[in-house]
């Protein structure tokens, strides 16, 4: 049950400006950029590498990608602040200013 003060229906409003308001209360900033980050990872990093690495979230101001195989830890951290230019361009935000890189096998 829900508890707090009672929020007055205002009747429909757009999904964008509800997943914003969601997503701002979790405290990880605005979810267009969000989703734009993980719809478009394809585009931001390149078919090759995306097949290797997944973006998994933003905590905070850092962008935590996993990668299937060391050595693919190594070359993302290498490229890591062109990464985060690349993920500011195509996302139109400012964008994560660290890269956490994870081995997921």
């Amino acid at each position: 049950m829900r508890r707090g003060p009672k929020r007055r229906d205002e009747g429909p409003r757009p999904i964008g400006t509800s997943l914003d308001a969601l997503a701002d209360g979790l405290g990880i900033g605005a979810a267009r950029p969000l989703g734009r980050l993980f719809s478009r990872w394809d585009e931001i990093v390149g078919p090759a590498v995306a097949a290797h690495v997944r973006p998994v979230r933003l905590d905070g101001d850092v962008l935590v990608v996993a990668v299937d195989h060391p050595a693919w830890a190594t070359q993302v951290r290498h490229l890591g602040d062109e990464l985060l230019v690349r993920v500011a361009e195509v996302t139109g935000e400012p964008g994560p200013r660290r890269l956490e890189v994870r081995v997921r096998r």
